[in-house]
C-alpha cells in the first residue's frame, strides 16, 4: 500500500501544471529570503557601540576640604543600544593588559558615569570602557581614551592661608533695589579665608540698628535687619572661553538666601543681541537651603534673543537626592563638585561628573569670569523666619577651569 501511494504521489507531481510548482518555488525562495533579512537585522540591531568621554577633576564628594589634586576625574561611557540596567566597567591600562578600576549600570539615558584618578605618578593614564554581552545585544569595548589634556588646570585657587587671592574683588557692594536686594549687600566682612576653604556668610549689617522691609512681588513680607553678603568674583583679573570650570562646595542649612558658583562675560559687543557676542549669565549651581520644597538645586542660563529680549533658561533640578552619596549625605552636610562644561554649541551641568542640565540656548562666545555668592534676596528673606538664624554660610573648598 505504501509503494502503491508513494508511486501515485510521485505521477501526480508530474501531472501538476508548472505554473503552480513555480508558484510554489517561489513562495519557498521568499521565506528564506525573509528569514535572511530578519537575521540580517537582528545582527545589525545586536551590535553594541561604547564612546568613553575623560573630563578634568569634577568628581570629590566628602565630608572634608582636601586637595584640589585629590578628586577623580570624571568619565562618562554612553552605550547604544543603551538598555537601562546594563552593566559597564571601565577599565585602566598597565602595560599590555587592562584593569577593571570601577563598575556601573547604565541610566535610562544609555550612560554610565565614574570617578577615577586622573594620572599616576604625574603621569596621565589611559582608560576604556567594556560592556558585556546584555539581553540580546553583543559585548562592546570603547576606544582607549587618555587623561593627558586635562593633567593641567589653567586656573585654580584653593584658598589656602587667611587671605583671599588678589583676582578676588568684591561685588555688588551697595543696597540696590533694582538689583532686588534692597535688604543686603556685598561685604568684605562677609568673607573669610582659613582651614583651606572660602566661607561665604550672609550675615547682620552691624552698621545698621533699622530693619529693612522685605518684597516679594512688590508686596512686603516682613521687616527684618539688613545683611552683607559675601560677594566675589574675577572681573578684570582673570576669565576664560570654552572649557570646564568647577568648584568643590558645601551649602548652607537655611532659606531665606542662597549660596551660588556662577559666570558673567568678561566682555560685550556694544548693541549684539547674539550670546556669542554678548555673552550670557551662566548660574552653574545654586542651592536656597535643605527645606526648598523643589531640592533646592538649580541650574539657569541667561541670555538674550534676537530682538534683544531676556531669555531664561532652566530650572529647579529634578530628583536632586539621586546625585547624593548616601541617604547620610546631604548639599550642606558634605562637600561636592558642580562643574559645567562650555563649548561653542552646548552647556553640560553636572554634580560629581554626573549630567544634571543641558542646554544649547544662550551659548556665550565671550570671555567669562567666575562668581561666587551667598546673597540675601529681597524675595526670598522672609524664608528664614528670624534674623537670628543668622549667620548662614557657604564653604568653598576651591575653584579650577581647564580651558579647552
Amino acid at each position: 500500500m505504501s509503494g502503491r501511494r508513494a508511486l501515485a504521489g510521485s505521477l501526480l507531481a508530474l501531472l501538476m501544471p508548472a505554473s503552480m510548482i513555480l508558484v510554489t518555488q517561489t513562495s519557498s525562495s521568499s521565506a528564506d529570503s525573509n528569514d535572511s533579512i530578519s537575521t540580517s537585522v537582528s545582527e545589525r540591531r545586536a551590535k553594541t557601540r561604547v564612546k568613553l568621554q575623560a573630563m578634568p577633576q569634577i568628581v570629590g564628594q566628602g565630608k572634608r576640604p582636601t586637595s584640589a589634586n585629590s578628586a577623580k576625574a570624571g568619565f562618562t561611557a554612553t552605550v547604544k543600544p543603551g538598555k537601562a540596567g546594563r552593566p559597564v566597567a571601565l577599565q585602566v591600562q598597565k602595560g599590555s593588559k587592562w584593569k577593571t578600576v570601577k563598575k556601573a549600570k547604565l541610566d535610562k539615558k544609555g550612560r554610565a558615569v565614574f570617578g577615577a584618578p586622573i594620572s599616576k605618578g604625574g603621569a596621565a593614564l589611559t582608560y576604556r570602557a567594556t560592556t558585556t554581552a546584555f539581553k540580546g545585544s553583543k559585548a562592546g569595548t570603547s576606544k582607549s581614551v587618555s587623561t593627558a589634556r586635562w593633567l593641567t588646570a589653567t586656573w585654580t585657587d584653593e584658598f589656602s592661608g587667611s587671605t583671599l587671592n588678589p583676582a578676588w574683588n568684591t561685588r555688588g557692594d551697595t543696597y540696590e533695589a533694582e538689583s532686588l536686594r534692597a535688604c543686603s549687600k556685598g561685604d568684605p566682612r562677609a568673607v573669610s579665608v582659613g582651614g583651606g576653604t572660602a566661607r561665604l556668610s550672609v550675615i547682620k549689617d552691624p552698621s545698621r540698628s533699622d530693619k529693612c522691609v522685605a518684597k516679594k512681588d512688590g508686596k512686603s513680607t516682613g521687616k527684618f535687619a539688613y545683611r552683607l553678603n559675601g560677594h566675589i568674583g574675577t572681573q578684570g583679573a582673570f576669565s576664560f572661553k570654552y572649557g570646564f570650570a568647577a568648584a568643590r562646595i558645601k551649602f548652607q542649612k537655611s532659606r531665606g538666601q542662597h549660596g551660588a558658583f556662577w559666570m558673567q562675560p568678561a566682555s560685550s559687543v556694544e548693541g549684539a543681541t547674539d550670546p556669542r557676542l554678548t555673552g550670557a549669565e551662566i548660574d552653574v549651581i545654586e542651592y536656597f537651603g535643605d527645606k526648598h520644597p523643589e531640592g533646592g538645586l538649580t541650574s539657569f542660563v541667561y541670555s538674550k534673543n534676537k530682538k534683544g529680549q531676556g531669555v531664561k533658561t532652566g530650572s529647579w533640578i529634578k530628583d536632586s537626592k539621586s546625585f547624593l552619596a548616601n541617604k547620610r549625605d546631604g548639599w550642606s552636610k558634605s562637600y561636592h563638585v558642580f562643574s559645567v562644561e562650555w563649548t561653542p554649541k552646548v552647556y553640560i551641568f553636572r554634580i560629581d561628573g554626573k549630567e544634571s542640565y543641558r542646554t544649547k540656548v544662550g551659548v556665550s562666545g565671550q570671555p567669562q569670569y567666575p562668581i561666587l555668592s551667598m546673597l540675601a534676596s529681597d524675595y526670598e528673606i522672609s524664608k528664614i523666619g528670624k534674623d537670628s538664624k543668622l549667620p548662614q554660610t557657604m564653604n568653598v573648598d576651591w575653584i579650577r577651569v581647564w580651558q579647552a
